[in-house]
């Protein structure tokens, strides 16, 4: 008897232990699928840079697993400057890269780091929030 009721007890714990689990499970899951459509869901405006007056902006994007914060710098309508504040990313650290291009290209709409694709779009978004100011 006291054999059955010990398994019983074992089987109860086990369950309970699955469900927090799978609960556990399905809201990462979610989360995940969230991020994944806020980030395909990123646009982008066409900023005329030459158009912005001179000055050091702050602008930042978070779409949950990835957070990027920019300082940019324009002066005489051109990008002077875009220094990476802050960078949360899961493997998208080359995307760091990418701040060298604006301003080599003079425009927001570069190409993405390959291997690093949304960290790529959610640095141009912090960009162009910051600019959009």
């Amino acid at each position: 008897m006291k054999n059955s009721k010990k398994i019983k007890i074992i089987i109860g714990v086990v369950c309970i232990v699955l469900l927090i689990a799978a609960a556990y499970f399905i809201s990462y899951m979610l989360r995940v699928n969230r991020y994944q459509d806020k980030v395909s869901n990123l646009t982008y405006n066409d900023i005329n840079i030459s158009n912005i007056a001179d000055g050091t902006y702050i602008g930042e994007c978070d779409v949950d697993f990835i957070y990027a914060k920019v300082e940019v710098t324009v002066k005489e309508g051109k990008l002077i400057n875009v220094k990476l504040l802050e960078h949360k990313n899961e493997r998208g650290s080359s995307a760091e890269a990418i701040t060298n291009k604006f301003v080599q290209e003079q425009r927001i709409d570069v190409d993405v780091i390959s291997g690093a694709t949304n960290s790529s779009k959610v640095i141009k978004k912090a960009v162009e929030n910051a600019l959009e100011q």
